[in-house]
């Protein structure tokens, strides 16, 4: 019997994902993030755009404004974000205001990531911030809630 061993970086993606889950549940799209600053989770997020009627509720920047308020500080520069989702530009943006030293996601977003898949907004060369990025970790799990997702979706569509 064989027994793997997840990295730290599964363990966290696993509560990203648990935050998915609970947009799922409110009906939102499922993507969920947290933020970590000296291994201890900062900020919890989900996407809340219908909950809130706000379309700048994306779970990133919701798990931004909480490790924000939590930590005292605008800058969360000892901090790594664990996303389900490539971010989208909003989101980039916002965590290279937030100076986040790390990122890490789970599935790219074709149609509108902006760190490595549509726009290079993530370490753009003329920002005035960089940070690690280390994609693709849960990435099968992180896609299938989405791709699931929609494919319900599609299916009410046409029902």
């Amino acid at each position: 019997m064989v027994f793997s061993a997840m990295t730290p970086d599964e363990v966290w993606m696993e509560e990203a994902l648990r935050q998915a889950q609970r947009a799922l549940e409110a009906g939102e799209v499922p993507v969920g993030a947290i933020v970590v600053c000296h291994g201890q989770i900062a900020g919890r997020g989900f996407n809340r755009n219908l909950l809130d009627n706000d379309p700048s509720a994306h779970a990133e920047m919701v798990a931004l404004r909480q490790a924000a308020r939590a930590l005292g500080n605008h800058r969360l520069r000892e901090c790594e974000m664990y996303a389900t989702l490539e971010p989208c530009p909003m989101c980039a943006g916002a965590l290279v205001h937030a100076r986040l030293r790390r990122l890490v996601y789970g599935a790219d977003d074709p149609k509108a990531g902006a760190v490595h898949s549509v726009l290079p907004v993530l370490n753009y060369p003329a920002l005035n911030h960089s940070m690690q990025v280390e994609r693709g970790v849960l990435a099968g799990r992180c896609g299938e809630l989405l791709q699931a997702f929609f494919r319900g979706r599609r299916a009410e569509q046409k029902g």
